[in-house]
């Protein structure tokens, strides 16, 4: 009897016969034997004669889906249901990824998983895949996998890939382009989104290894959530390292999906923005300033508007163009920028990012101010109104979301925390301004998220990163139901 190999099959049959397989998770010579076994016991399913029969007229194509067949909750009815690939690191942290993997699936999103080979030493395949409800993937030579190309079809086969935990050394390898494992085989391979939630010892995130790492990354255009401050895993350990809470890795995912997609997370809303510095007059040529020049106000209102919001920019003076779908409203002083806010009320949000200075000349002089032999005349100067902390204690009127900015150059986190009590706002985006930080009048920044339950720190990032990772924060906080 004269034997027949795959290798012999006609081209479209073996391309039909690969897709089969891979649908069911089968090498194609298994795949042959099911098809012969079934045919020998007549059971009526999968007839031989037919390997993949071509859809019937009228009905949906549907695309072949590599693994094992994916029960409802990997791969919902509707076509429309948006996909994550989480690989999972090998970190103490990798236990808060099985409860993302529910935060997604709560948002209607599809989840397959990658478990490092050190990620298996914290959670298992079987706890990943039970509640992912589908195949979990460990091994770049898996043969069941690749005989296909497994992980080029995990690469493309998503809308996002999320990397959680993302460890010192996971990280480094994608700032390398290694691809010596699954994880990083898929990671160089993909070209979709890629947000990661770093997690590690304080030291090990502090590294300049790790920061060097994270710049190359953030420069490939890696999206990043957390790491947040606090207690460590090891006893007396505590700092900058812990992976984001999944909640929050869920809302950024969220919000990477909507904006690959097209959609506008913002829309009906609305929002007003301060931006820059004010100016204080002393007389008609002099005036009391700093040095604001007002790129991060900007920069969180063109993001606002290209997320769909209605937004109000109410700018002091500065030399920057206003953004393009933006309601931009130019003020001098602080108590012109005060009534510009009221004027612009109501909103879902205000975002207090301008540098308001906290004091005026009681009494400016209409004429310019001449230098005598007696010297320079005294200054007498009154408090200016408090902006932020009018608009955060309305009555009525207030809007749901108020986010203050505080800039500082010495005790940050403290002096920050401590404006959030005084002022009475939700949330305050802390930044140091020393001039060792150039983050005055330059184009990048490192902000900490203080609001009443924690500090978020946040990597260094172009001022344009750092708006629209908050507007993404905002988006996920506005379509949550009021408390």
């Amino acid at each position: 009897m004269a034997s027949l190999t795959v290798r012999q099959l006609d081209e479209k049959v073996k391309k039909l016969l690969r897709l089969r397989a891979a649908r069911h998770g089968r090498s194609m010579e298994d795949e042959i034997r099911t098809i012969l076994g079934q045919a020998a016991q007549g059971s009526g399913r999968d007839p031989p004669e037919a390997i993949d029969p071509p859809a019937r007229a009228g009905a949906q194509a549907v695309r072949p889906s590599f693994a094992t067949p994916e029960p409802s909750r990997e791969r919902p009815a509707t076509s429309s249901a948006r996909r994550v690939l989480l690989i999972i690191g090998g970190g103490i942290a990798a236990y808060k990824s099985l409860d993302l993997i529910r935060r997604l699936q709560d948002h209607g999103i599809a989840v397959r998983c990658i478990l490092t080979k050190a990620a298996q030493e914290f959670v298992t395949p079987l706890a990943a895949g039970a509640l992912a409800g589908g195949h979990v993937h460990t091994d770049l030579f898996d043969p069941k996998s690749e005989f296909d190309v497994g992980h080029i079809r995990l690469a493309r086969d998503t809308d996002l890939v999320v990397v959680a935990p993302a460890t010192a050394d996971l990280m480094a390898k994608m700032a390398g382009g290694h691809a010596d494992d699954l994880a990083s085989a898929v990671l160089l391979a993909t070209d979709q989104p890629i947000l990661i939630a770093p997690a590690m010892n304080p030291m090990m995130w502090s590294h300049k290894a790790t920061q060097r790492n994270l710049a190359r990354l953030l420069d490939d255009g890696v999206i990043t959530v957390g790491p947040d401050a606090g207690e460590m895993a090891e006893r007396g350990e505590a700092g900058t390292g812990r992976m984001a809470e999944p909640t929050a890795i869920a809302a950024a995912a969220v919000t990477l999906l909507d904006a690959t997609a097209g959609q506008r997370p913002l829309a009906g809303k609305r929002i007003v923005i301060t931006s820059g510095p004010t100016h204080e007059p002393i007389d008609p040529v002099r005036y009391i300033a700093n040095r604001s020049s007002g790129k991060q106000g900007h920069a969180i209102a063109a993001a606002a508007a290209a997320a769909g919001a209605d937004v109000t920019l109410v700018s002091g003076p500065v030399n920057l163009a206003d953004p393009p779908g933006v309601r931009t409203v130019k003020v001098e002083s602080a108590r012109q920028m005060l009534d510009a806010v009221e004027k612009a009320l109501p909103a879902d949000c205000a975002i207090f990012a301008a540098a308001v200075a906290d004091w005026r000349v009681a009494n400016a002089t209409s004429e310019k101010i001449k230098k005598t032999k007696a010297g320079m005349p005294p200054l007498s100067l009154v408090e200016n109104p408090d902006i932020l902390a009018t608009i955060a204690h309305r009555k009525l009127g207030r809007p749901r979301l108020v986010v203050g900015f505080a800039a500082e150059t010495e005790n940050l986190i403290a002096n920050a925390k401590d404006k959030l009590e005084r002022k009475g706002c939700d949330w305050i985006i802390a930044n140091d301004v020393s001039s060792e930080s150039g983050v005055m009048g330059g184009d990048s920044n490192k902000v900490h998220i203080v609001t009443a339950s924690g500090v978020e720190d946040w990597p260094p990032q172009s001022k344009d990163g750092v708006a629209r990772a908050l507007v993404g924060r905002i988006a996920a906080a506005l379509v949550k139901e009021p408390s």
